[in-house]
C-alpha cells in the first residue's frame, strides 16, 4: 500500500501502544517503526497476552540487546529499558505507565468495544482495526464512549485513505459516467483450514457466549463493504434502506466463507458485493460503479482507477493513499479532518448488524466444492465461484438470482 511522506513532526514524537501485535499486528509493527523514523511516535508499549520475544520486538524497535525485554509480570527487567517497548498483559496499566497518547488496536473483534473504551478512558486516541465491532451495538457503546471522552478515533478500513475515493465521487458527481445505476463489488480470495485455525475465534460467529461475525464479508472483504458504500455515497448508518443476504460455507466453519450482500440506500442506490475465500484462483478485489453512460473499477488494494466511458478511450489512473495512523496523529497534532471517524462505518455496521441477525450461513453441498492442497495445507474451491463473483459486480445480482443452484436457501432480509 503507497502512504503518504507524513505530516510535520510535532515538537516530540507521541508516545504510542500497540495492543495486538501479532498476525495482522505485524503490519502495524512496521507501520509504527515506519512512523518512528520520521519522528512522528516512539512505540512506548505493546500488550500482548504472550510478550514478544526478541526477534519479533525487532519490528519495533531495530536490533536489541541481550537482555531482550519480556512482560513485567514475569519478574523479567523493566520492559521501558533503551531495549525496546514496555510489555503487558493488561492495556489499562500499561496506557497509566507509558502516559500513550495513541493507542491502535489490533484484536479479536468481540475485544475491539472494550479496549478502544479502556484507551479512551485513559485519554489516548484509538486506531481501531476493522471491523471496528461485532454487532451494532456494540459499536455504538464504543462510538458513543469515545465521544463522550473526547478522543478522536480512527477505524482502520485503509482503502479510505485511498485518493483514488474522493475522485471517483468526483467523476461521478461531474457525471463522467451518466446517471448512477448501482455499485457492485467482487473480491475472490483464496484461503486454506489452517486459515480458520489460526485462533480460537477464526471463522466464528460466536464463541463463549459473545458474538465475534468473522465472515467473508465483515472481515477479510469487509473493505470491498466498507469501499462500496463510500462510493455510493452512503456510509451512515441511517443512510441504509434495506439489506439482502446471501451467506454460505464450503469449509467446516460456523461463519460465512462464501456470501454476498445488496444494500439499497436511502437514496435508492443498490449497493451489491459478492465474496468467497474458497476462490479457484485468488485475484484483487475490487469495486465496479456503474453509470448509464460508463463505468469506473477501481481496485483498491492497489488505488488502481479504470474509467470507461462513451466517446472516449480507457482511462488508467493510479492514486496515493494517506495512512490512516498518520492522519490520526495529524488530527491530533494539527485538527485535520479524520478520514474514517466512527460514524463513517456506520452503514458497514448495518451490513454487520444484517449478517448477525441472518440464519447461520447454508452449508454448501459437498457436490459442489472440491478438496485442494493450498500453502498450509487442504483448502476448498467452489466450483465456478469466480466467474459468479464477477457477474454478481457486472450485474448487481445475488448468487440466487445468478442461477447458483447451491443459493436459494441462504436468502435473508434485513429492514
Amino acid at each position: 500500500m503507497n502512504a503518504t511522506s507524513g505530516p510535520a513532526p510535532a515538537s516530540a514524537p507521541l508516545p504510542l501502544v500497540l495492543a495486538g501485535a501479532r498476525g495482522h499486528g505485524r503490519w502495524h509493527l512496521r507501520n509504527i517503526r515506519r512512523l518512528e523514523g520520521l519522528g512522528l511516535v516512539r512505540l512506548a508499549g505493546i500488550c500482548e497476552p504472550r510478550p514478544l520475544d526478541a526477534a519479533e520486538l525487532r519490528d519495533a524497535a531495530g536490533p536489541l540487546d541481550s537482555g531482550a525485554p519480556r512482560s513485567r509480570e514475569s519478574g523479567a527487567p523493566d520492559a521501558r529499558s533503551s531495549a525496546g517497548p514496555e510489555q503487558s498483559a493488561d492495556l489499562d496499566a500499561l496506557l497509566a505507565s507509558t502516559g500513550a497518547r495513541i493507542a491502535v488496536v489490533c484484536t479479536p473483534i468481540q475485544t475491539h468495544t472494550d479496549l478502544a473504551l479502556t484507551a479512551a478512558r485513559r485519554g489516548a486516541h484509538v486506531l481501531l482495526e476493522k471491523p471496528p465491532a461485532p454487532s451494532f451495538a456494540e459499536f455504538r457503546r464504543m462510538a458513543d464512549g469515545v465521544a463522550a471522552a473526547g478522543v478522536a478515533c480512527q477505524i482502520g478500513f485503509q482503502s479510505m485513505g485511498s485518493h483514488a475515493v474522493p475522485a471517483i465521487r468526483r467523476l461521478v458527481a461531474e457525471g463522467a459516467i451518466g446517471e448512477l445505476l448501482g455499485i457492485g463489488a467482487a473480491g475472490a480470495w483464496v484461503r486454506d483450514e489452517a486459515y480458520f485455525r489460526r485462533a480460537p475465534w477464526s471463522g466464528r460467529r460466536r464463541l463463549d457466549g459473545a458474538d465475534v461475525v468473522d465472515g467473508a464479508l465483515t472481515n477479510p472483504l469487509a473493505h470491498a463493504v466498507a469501499t462500496a458504500l463510500a462510493l455510493a455515497g452512503s456510509t451512515r448508518a441511517e443512510e441504509v434502506e434495506r439489506i439482502e443476504t446471501e451467506l454460505l460455507r464450503a469449509h467446516a466453519i460456523e461463519a460465512d466463507d462464501t456470501s454476498c450482500v445488496r444494500v439499497v440506500t436511502a437514496r435508492g442506490v443498490r449497493v451489491t458485493v459478492a465474496a468467497t475465500l474458497c476462490a479457484e484462483t485468488a485475484s484483487e478485489p475490487y469495486v465496479l460503479v456503474h453509470g448509464s453512460r460508463g463505468r469506473i473499477t477501481f481496485w483498491y488494494k492497489q488505488d488502481r482507477v479504470l474509467l470507461q466511458r462513451g466517446g472516449h478511450g480507457p482511462e488508467e489512473t493510479v492514486h496515493g493513499r494517506t495512512d490512516l495512523l498518520e492522519n490520526l496523529i495529524t488530527h491530533v497534532t494539527r485538527g485535520e479532518a479524520l478520514c474514517v471517524p466512527p460514524e463513517d462505518t456506520g452503514a458497514f455496521m448495518r451490513v454487520v448488524e444484517a449478517i448477525r441477525l441472518a440464519p447461520d450461513p447454508v452449508p454448501l453441498p459437498e457436490a459442489y466444492w472440491r478438496a485442494e492442497a493450498g500453502e498450509n495445507g487442504p483448502r476448498r474451491v467452489v466450483a465456478g465461484i469466480d466467474a459468479l463473483v464477477g457477474r454478481s459486480a457486472d450485474t448487481l445480482g445475488l448468487y440466487s438470482e445468478l442461477g447458483a443452484p447451491w443459493a436459494l436457501a441462504a436468502a435473508a432480509e434485513v429492514r
